[in-house]
């Protein structure tokens, strides 16, 4: 996989678009948005399409905005409803719940309350570790679990390096074949972060996309700045952050956590080894693609195959 060259970190800014999220929302035609109140806090979702329900759960560091290619092709099938998560986007910023089980409390509670009945699940990234933690806590609620490009933390996680192996990091590019993830690291530190990153979190936002994309034209300067005005304000990066601090008390929870008997889609492109390997471990029934034309955003970068992938795995 050849990575494209870089674009000028300094080349969008925080307050580059000027957008509302009833514009976002107003762009999907047959999508509409609503706040429902779970566990003492609100959550923002967006909802079209008729048929079986699938939620989506998206990952950092984005909002339900993240699924919008996927969304209006998803909702020629089904009940289409993508979540702003706990810290995320449109819904509140607790202190505290950023485990991912409580979060999938919230996603069971949101289940409930819109009287959804048994959903398909998706999620990405972070929104991917709810989603698994949903379908391991509350089974009866879920049909079939989709991952993107993630899984729930769990004991490899120890195994991460503090420091790239030789030659596979130059101190600005990922190689692909060796990620170094070193804003995992960065994102356990409280407070520093917040500081650091407030109203300036557009240039970790770029250097993340830079690299973990291999278009990197498909999340643009609008999509970007979608994400940065969600971003920037230091409440927002303590939340977000939340979700990495979280991660040892993640990796306790699944230990306790019984094989999953539900169908598993995984669709990944630079965390397809890692997944192959673990999750044989932690589901009974699982079926993995290559997301090959991707790196970690599918539905970014093969909206259609992506949707593709989804409609066939659902309808089986």
């Amino acid at each position: 996989m050849k990575w494209p060259p870089l674009l000028n970190y300094s080349s969008i800014t925080d307050d580059q678009v000027e957008f509302s999220n009833e514009m976002l929302v107003a762009s999907l035609p047959g999508f509409t948005d609503s706040f429902v109140v779970v566990n003492g806090i609100n959550i923002h979702y967006v909802r079209g399409g008729s048929g079986p329900s699938i939620v989506l759960l998206p990952g950092w560091p984005l909002t339900w905005w993240a699924y919008h290619k996927i969304m209006p092709l998803l909702a020629r099938s089904f009940d289409v409803i993508a979540v702003d998560l706990r810290g995320m986007g449109n819904s509140d910023r607790p202190s505290g719940g950023y485990d991912k089980k409580t979060m999938a409390a919230d996603i069971a509670a949101i289940v409930k309350k819109l009287d959804l009945g048994t959903v398909h699940l998706a999620g990405h990234d972070i929104g991917a570790m709810v989603a698994f933690s949903f379908a391991a806590n509350y089974p009866d609620q879920v049909a079939k679990l989709i991952l993107f490009d993630a899984m729930h933390p769990e004991e490899s996680l120890y195994q991460l390096s503090i420091i790239p192996a030789y030659d596979t990091f130059d101190g600005e590019n990922l190689n692909p074949a060796a990620p170094y993830l070193w804003w995992w690291a960065f994102q356990q530190v409280k407070v520093f972060p917040d500081l650091l990153l407030e109203g300036r979190v557009h240039l970790l936002h770029d250097w993340f996309f830079n690299n973990t994309l291999v278009n990197t034209g498909s999340i643009d300067a609008f999509d970007r700045s979608v994400y940065n005005q969600n971003y920037k304000r230091r409440d927002s990066i303590r939340a977000t952050n939340a979700w990495f601090q979280a991660f040892s008390q993640d990796v306790e929870d699944q230990k306790s956590y019984s094989l999953l008997q539900l169908p598993v889609l995984g669709i990944a492109g630079l965390s397809y080894d890692w997944m192959n390997a673990v999750l044989p471990g932690k589901v009974t029934n699982l079926t993995m693609v290559k997301a090959e034309n991707s790196a970690h955003f599918p539905a970014d970068e093969e909206p259609e195959a992506t949707a593709q992938w989804i409609t066939d795995f659902l309808k089986l």
